[in-house]
């Protein structure tokens, strides 16, 4: 049933609650002026088997849709992820396995469903139709857009400035990101601000092909654990939406202050006046801190998993009361992180210690470390763990 000019355009208004950009409220707004269910279509490709807090933003704005009762495509790129995505790459990214590809898949599956409804989503694979798509298809669907146009990308457009490799096969990337728009008429994509660009192909592709085009919303890119980069599995400053209850309370204990207000933006459902108290500082950083973590680990697990994972850390890192039974070391003088992780026999080897801390499975007094050249400090530092079952106190 239409709806009525201002109806849909508060719709559309709460919609684009803290979205970064909407192209545009106007189109939108006519869409959600039809009365029927839109078509709304987030795509991610399974380059890694975890999703991690970056990609809720988007998942929780499609819950948004889908409990507005529009119909919500949730796309796995497994033909795109052959490619690798090139955005914010200096670099060519190394092609993946077709059986990561499909074991990265299937545990995407579970991972939506603790933020989507799966009943209400339909699921879907771009391997449908671009194992369809031969030579002479591809080459007419390349057709509809310049090489100029493509050139315009940043990332593109730094690496040929640069002199640096910009492989063909990159170039198809967002030309098939685009069709998957026309292949499944969608109404409206959502991405990351850093998707912008494919997802504006997607609408040019739209139209060649004679559908309206897809209107566009990104969603703000959330800053990884040490507030640099963003939340990415390839820096290892990520919070995975299916880390158990005790990692998952660790990690979000160790962003930095300057990073609470952004998280409780942009991971929970905090009022203004929550916002403007932590912002100001009447809520101790510690408070907040744990209160954020209480709230997401309460949301992927349970109350009880929250109530847990807070009180053992309270208890192994804030009373400093550490099990007795765990592995003591005498250090006397300053030591590189990866040569006592060799000691300890926490590591086979410094690669093998660099690949841990590059997946953020190393702590140091309940903080995550990444730092490649950290040095650990007697009578600064006295925990170290590794993953969740190597601990050891480091002692003078």
């Amino acid at each position: 049933m239409p709806l009525d000019e201002n109806d849909a355009r508060e719709q559309a208004q709460e919609f684009a609650r803290n979205a970064a950009e909407l192209i545009s409220p106007a189109e939108l707004t006519e869409r959600l002026r039809e009365g029927r269910p839109l078509r709304i279509k987030l795509g991610m490709d399974p380059t890694a088997p975890d999703l991690h807090l970056g990609h809720s933003i988007t998942l929780k704005k499609l819950r948004d849709f889908q409990r507005a009762g529009h119909t919500v495509i949730f796309l796995v790129g497994d033909f795109t992820a052959m490619i690798g995505d090139p955005t914010g790459r200096s670099e060519t990214r190394k092609p993946l396995s077709r059986e990561q590809i499909e074991a990265n898949a299937k545990t995407y599956q579970g991972q939506v469903s603790k933020i989507l409804d799966p009943g209400l989503t339909e699921l879907r694979f771009n391997s449908e139709w671009m194992n369809q798509v031969d030579t002479r298809r591809l080459i007419e669907i390349a057709s509809r857009l310049s090489v100029a146009r493509m050139l315009e990308r940043d990332d593109f457009e730094q690496r040929l400035e640069k002199q640096e490799p910009l492989f063909l096969h990159e170039l198809l990337y967002p030309l098939i990101q685009g069709y998957d728009s026309v292949a499944l008429k969608s109404d409206l994509e959502i991405g990351g601000t850093d998707q912008k660009f494919n997802m504006l192909v997607g609408r040019e592709l739209q139209r060649a092909y004679g559908q309206p085009p897809q209107c566009v919303m990104t969603m703000p890119l959330l800053e990884g654990l040490q507030g640099v980069r963003k939340m990415s599995k390839s820096y290892g400053n990520f919070v995975s939406l299916t880390d158990p209850p005790d990692e998952m309370f660790g990690k979000l204990m160790s962003i930095p202050d300057s990073l609470m207000a952004r998280y409780y933006e942009l991971l929970t459902d905090a009022d203004a006046a929550a916002l403007a108290s932590i912002k100001s500082g009447g809520v101790h950083p510690m408070e907040a801190k744990k209160r954020l973590a209480t709230t997401i680990v309460e949301e992927y697990h349970d109350r009880d998993a929250a109530r847990r994972a807070r009180e053992y850390f309270e208890t192994k890192f804030q009373r400093r009361e550490i099990p007795a039974d765990v592995a003591v070391y005498r250090l006397a003088e300053e030591l590189w992180v990866c040569e006592l992780m060799k000691q300890l026999r926490f590591a086979s080897s410094t690669s093998d210690a660099r690949r841990l801390l590059s997946q953020g499975a190393v702590r140091v007094d309940g903080l995550t470390i990444s730092d490649m050249n950290f040095r650990f400090v007697p009578g600064e530092h006295r925990i170290l763990e590794v993953g969740r079952r190597r601990v050891a106190r480091i002692e003078r």
